[in-house]
């Protein structure tokens, strides 16, 4: 399974490598270049995703030999996750409700959209985490069970 495991995630970097460099040529629909930015958020995202995913193999079944096969699910999913956090950092930065720079900037360039959806797919738990502090902050909704059941773990 392991071997599976590992040709999906390098399948799924590969796409997604393949799809930055097609979007980045203007290989893209003309009808699909409005969402070009999101969609090639998504795709930086799933790159940091399948990272994170490939370190937690080597980590656990090389370094400390604790290869679980209850966490099979988790490499599948996780760049789904991370793909789907990074399209979300898009709309977030965009709407103002996460900032890159102290003073305002309306021609912001797409690497700081483009680094946000890598941090947003490498790190999916501690971006889920800002978001529901974002919601918190401006809406008032206060966070999932799952939030503060990780927070009082914490302390």
């Amino acid at each position: 399974m392991i071997f599976l495991i590992i040709a999906y995630l390098l399948a799924l970097t590969f796409i997604a490598t393949y799809s930055l460099g097609a979007m980045t040529l203007g290989w893209l629909p003309p009808p699909y270049e409005a969402v070009r930015l999101p969609l090639m958020c998504g795709a930086i995202a799933s790159i940091g995703g399948c990272l994170y995913c490939i370190r937690a193999i080597y980590i656990n079944k090389c370094v400390y030999k604790q290869w679980d096969p209850a966490w099979h699910i988790w490499y599948f999913l996780r760049p789904i996750a991370s793909t789907i956090s990074g399209s979300v950092s898009y709309l977030f930065l965009k709407a103002g409700l996460l900032i890159l720079e102290s003073k305002s900037n309306s021609d912001a360039t797409e690497i700081g959209f483009f680094a946000l959806a890598f941090i947003a797919g490498l790190n999916v738990d501690k971006f889920i985490a800002k978001i529901e502090d974002v919601a918190k902050a401006v809406w008032g909704i206060d966070k999932t069970k799952s939030a503060e059941a990780r927070s009082k773990e914490k302390n």
